[in-house]
């Protein structure tokens, strides 16, 4: 009997994985397909859930819904926590007036007509402030792809754009830490003042960790095994996960305080580098999951909805991406590749789906997300790939004025590293450099012929090489 049941167990096992394994696949084959237009993985990781969900009767074979789930909280804690990795204090502290007038009034415009929009829709006003934060923030993490990929990692509005989504991760810390005690529905005023103390606590202590702890921190994670080394971040994400869920403030959130904190060690870089494989995998099964749930007999209620919410974001940014130009002194062209890069929204509204249906709030909220990310994450990247061509209606692109100086050591650093990983070149060394762990060679006494063409330091060579020549800062070969 007990051998029995132990061989039907071991059959449903083989089954659920299986089926898994056949859907990861779909998404490889999908996903090679999409890179051909510029499509992001978010998009495709849905559509291949929607298309294995039961509510769509295609997929021949029934997906283990409820055991995907655990993996996808895993999937939205790295997402966060990997969000807070990633954030740019320096940047951000070191341009704080412009970045929050930039970043600041886009959000206030963008939020207060999302949430008038969120009103009209008339579906509640909990849910009103829910569509207010899908429509207002962007999506960093396509953001950084499409500018990597697209190679504009060197343009003159690329700070801008990077500065903004620093901006937008701090407003997503305080709108999730309000928003969770608003879903609670609690009704108590002392209650509710109570646990947005607790909230504004939590964030204010964390962030003046990573402000000011980053050395203690650093001595406190440090070690070179770096088997030891993820499970210890692994550990923290979902740890501070838990903390954040206990305090009410969400486990997202708590997952993005530690990243935050994580992010100002030494070993930043040593940390990404081994997180981002784990984020890619579980926010698979995230997105994954969120297709599983989707019912496709249900767009057609909220077709309208998401429509004007989608026409909406679009004048919106285009007219925002010229007023960003305007503060930041960029050109009209600038402007148009700041408004399209802005353009992408993805994980975060499905973060806020996710939480209003925990909530009870209107069922509709889930298929709204969910066709509205699909249409944004195929426009978006759509647009970004042919702004530059869409830009010369407005005249020639401005070039950076190059001026002599010392090589950047850090930032050309940064770059070549970004573009190693990309290309999945071995950017093992560059990782020890930002870990601390190898010293930094300055690129001037370098010789580029002595390094092997896949070094990191082969480009920083090159460049130094090339200033050298004309006393110039190399220019990004798009000018």
């Amino acid at each position: 009997m007990l051998l029995a049941a132990q061989a039907d167990a071991s059959d449903h096992i083989g089954q659920e994985l299986l089926v898994l394994g056949a859907l990861f696949v779909i998404a490889y084959v999908l996903g090679r397909l999409g890179k051909l237009i510029g499509l992001p993985a978010i998009p495709i990781y849905m559509l291949v859930g929607l298309i294995a969900s039961p509510n769509f009767h295609f997929f021949p074979l029934e997906v283990p819904s409820a055991n995907v789930h655990l993996i996808a909280v895993f999937g939205l804690i790295f997402l966060l926590f990997n969000l807070g990795l990633e954030f740019d204090q320096d940047a951000f502290f070191g341009n704080f007036r412009s970045l929050i007038i930039s970043g600041g009034s886009r959000i206030v415009i963008n939020f207060g007509i999302g949430f008038l929009f969120g009103l009209w829709v008339g579906w509640g006003t909990r849910e009103a402030l829910i569509i207010a934060g899908m429509t207002a923030t962007s999506s960093s993490a396509i953001i950084t792809k499409l500018l990597i990929e697209l190679r504009r990692l060197a343009n003159n509005e690329t700070p801008t754009i990077l500065g903004i989504a620093v901006v937008e991760d701090v407003f997503i810390a305080i709108y999730l830490a309000i928003v969770t005690v608003i879903l609670n529905g609690k009704t108590d005023v002392w209650g509710i003042v109570g646990e947005l103390a607790i909230s504004f606590g939590f964030l204010i202590a964390m962030f003046a960790l990573a402000r000011w702890g980053g050395k203690v921190v650093s001595r406190l994670v440090g070690t070179r095994d770096d088997e030891l080394f993820t499970i210890l971040f692994f550990g923290l994400a979902v740890a501070f996960g838990g903390i954040g869920e206990l305090l009410g403030v969400s486990d997202a959130i708590g997952a993005f305080l530690i990243g935050l904190v994580l992010g100002a060690t030494r070993f930043r870089a040593r940390i990404e580098q081994l997180a981002l494989p784990l984020r890619d995998v579980f926010a698979a099964f995230f997105f994954l999951e969120f297709g599983l749930a989707l019912d496709p007999t249900l767009f057609g209620g909220v077709l309208v909805p998401v429509i004007l919410a989608v026409v909406l974001t679009l004048v919106l940014n285009t007219a925002g991406g010229q007023l960003i130009a305007w503060l930041n002194k960029l050109t009209p062209a600038e402007g148009l590749n700041v408004s399209a890069m802005l353009q992408n929204r993805g994980e975060f509204a499905l973060i806020l789906a996710t939480l209003a249906a925990g909530a009870g709030l209107d069922p509709r909220l889930t298929p709204f997300a969910g066709l509205y990310v699909l249409i944004m994450a195929v426009v978006g990247p759509v647009l970004a790939v042919n702004s530059e061509r869409i830009g010369g209606l407005f005249g020639r692109r401005r070039r950076r004025i190059a001026t002599a100086g010392p090589v950047d050591v850090e930032r050309e650093a940064e770059l070549a590293l970004a573009e190693a990983a990309m290309s999945n070149d071995d950017a093992a060394p560059a990782f020890e450099v930002s870990a601390g762990e190898l010293r930094p060679r300055d690129p001037r006494s370098v010789d580029p012929d002595e390094l092997d063409p896949n070094d990191p330091e082969h480009r920083l060579a090159e460049q130094a090489r090339a200033q050298a020549d004309d006393g110039s800062r190399p220019r990004d070969p798009e000018y």
